[in-house]
């Protein structure tokens, strides 16, 4: 399918398109009417370079197979399995959580723990079926007017123990740069940490608004988070509570074994934010200097003596050097 839709074109006889809701890369999603049930659902229209390009059709069918294997509330469905160069998916009323966070981008800290909580329930039952996301952002999450989390596209999802696909000039770098995972910027494909890894990011933007790494350039985004380490939450929110920062932090880690481990911890810990044990670490990961009374007597006395002596040898250098250069009479 080449051409681009219009409210009341049919498809396949069947399904009557209504409006447009969104283009991209990869192809066009419309709302649509199903004339055989009534029921209003998704087409996911894939562009003809996408159905021509083997790398990228077979990411198209490996959603379609992901979809199929994942039945929960949290989830968009997939409603037709195949058999259509097109998705047939499962319409959600409400907005993405990008829309449902307008002003400003941020929320309360108890909303960001209520959706936070729900979205790690929704990941932990994707990762306990062998399947990674690899593409969580505001965009790919869904706000129903009833404030359910439900989760949305795994074009770039990955099932474990599946070939990997690189054909053609496919990146293996796949994701959006301001989620992606410090492994997937490396080009490697990634486990249930990378999720945790964005979730991370999630958590940082709905606290304060922004990501942890902010550039329009997206090889520096790139390349700041597999060398460097985010501002710390509380100078950005201060409001925010230092359980909730050590969560986000711990998700943030640029090593994946030192971040969550799985899914369901990280939601145990949004959960029962005030049990979080709070780590003594700056952003980059190393311990704070001591403060000068926390050392012993014997180092707090030399190093002032240091002090001395250095301030005492500056003046009488100045003062020789004065001498030397003073005009004679």
């Amino acid at each position: 399918m080449s051409k681009q839709f219009s409210p009341g074109d049919a498809v396949d006889d069947r399904y009557i398109i209504q409006r447009l809701l969104g283009r991209g890369g990869s192809g066009e999603t419309y709302r649509a009417l199903d004339g055989e049930s009534g029921q209003v659902v998704v087409l996911k229209i894939p562009h003809p370079a996408v159905m021509g390009d083997l790398a990228a059709y077979n990411r198209y069918q490996r959603e379609i197979d992901i979809g199929g294997r994942l039945d929960h509330p949290g989830i968009q469905r997939v409603l037709v399995r195949g058999g259509h160069p097109y998705m047939v998916l499962e319409y959600i009323e409400g907005e993405s959580l990008r829309a449902y966070a307008r002003e400003g981008g941020v929320l309360a800290v108890d909303e960001i723990l209520r959706i936070g909580s729900q979205l790690a329930d929704v990941l932990g039952y994707v990762h306990e079926r062998g399947i990674v996301h690899r593409d969580l952002k505001p965009e790919n999450i869904l706000i129903t007017p009833q404030g359910e989390v439900k989760l949305a596209d795994f074009g770039i999802a990955l099932r474990v123990g599946a070939r990997r696909l690189t054909f053609n000039h496919l990146s293996n770098a796949v994701g959006t740069p301001d989620y992606m995972a410090p492994e997937q910027v490396r080009g490697e494909r990634g486990d249930a940490r990378t999720d945790v890894y964005a979730m991370g990011v999630l958590l940082f933007e709905l606290l304060t608004g922004k990501v942890p790494y902010p550039t329009d350039e997206a090889l520096e985004a790139m390349r700041r988070k597999i060398d460097t380490d985010p501002p710390l939450v509380r100078r950005l929110r201060p409001d925010a509570p230092p359980g909730l920062e050590a969560i986000v932090y711990r998700a943030l880690r640029r090593n994946p074994v030192e971040r969550y481990q799985s899914m369901a911890a990280l939601g145990h810990d949004l959960t029962h934010v005030d049990d979080v044990a709070i780590p003594a670490y700056r952003p980059d990961g190393q311990p704070p200097p001591k403060p000068l009374g926390d050392l012993p007597p014997w180092r707090t006395t030399a190093t002032i003596m240091l002090v001395i002596f250095v301030v005492l040898s500056g003046v009488a250098a100045l003062a020789e050097f004065a001498h030397r250069n003073l005009p004679a009479r």
